[in-house]
């Protein structure tokens, strides 16, 4: 059905059962699962200059030419991104768990939303998440690297969520490498 669209296809990313083309003129071509971002037709007309797309495991999200983020796909796994539409300005880079995203702004504050317990609520550490340099993620948490090299996490605290145990180890953090359920810092 979508076989003739995709001619001058720069990048693809997946969900678990669906996936989104990014073309060379800066548009997506999306097929497979429709409620797991198969079906991009509610925000087809948006998805213009696309730069990046990024996946939960049922929603995509795409950082746009002018910085902003289109979302779509399952809005439980982070396809509804209403309520932070508005906060989605100027984002660098966007990274996501299995449920939730999480956007860098150019200033360094993070938003996130999606599922709540899976990294879609950073309002426990929202106030310390400022000038982020880096984000990685395990499948239901987020650890944010700051400018002064120290770690944030949040998310499902036996996923990674909760670095308190080694918050005082964690300083000059230059990398932060993620498997499924834990993190690991290169200090």
């Amino acid at each position: 059905k979508v076989q003739h669209q995709l001619r001058n296809v720069q990048k693809v990313q997946a969900t678990e059962t669906a996936f989104a083309a990014i073309r060379s003129d800066g548009s997506v071509i999306t097929w497979g699962k429709q409620n797991a971002g198969g079906d991009s037709s509610a925000v087809q007309d948006q998805l213009k200059s696309v730069q990046q797309i990024q996946a939960t495991l049922s929603a995509f999200a795409a950082i746009l030419e002018d910085r902003s983020v289109i979302t779509w796909g399952d809005p439980y796994y982070g396809g509804d991104s209403s309520k932070v539409q508005h906060q989605l300005r100027s984002v660098e880079k966007v990274q996501a768990t299995t449920c939730a995203f999480a956007a860098i702004l150019a200033d360094g504050p993070v938003i996130t939303w999606g599922y709540p317990d899976a990294g879609g609520d950073s309002s426990r550490v929202e106030h310390e998440l400022k000038s982020v340099q880096q984000i990685q993620a395990t499948d239901s948490a987020f650890a944010a690297i700051l400018s002064d090299g120290s770690v944030i996490a949040w998310g499902v605290p036996e996923k990674g969520g909760d670095n308190s145990a080694v918050q005082d180890q964690l300083k000059g953090v230059q990398q932060i490498q993620a498997t499924g359920s834990a993190f690991a810092a290169i200090l």
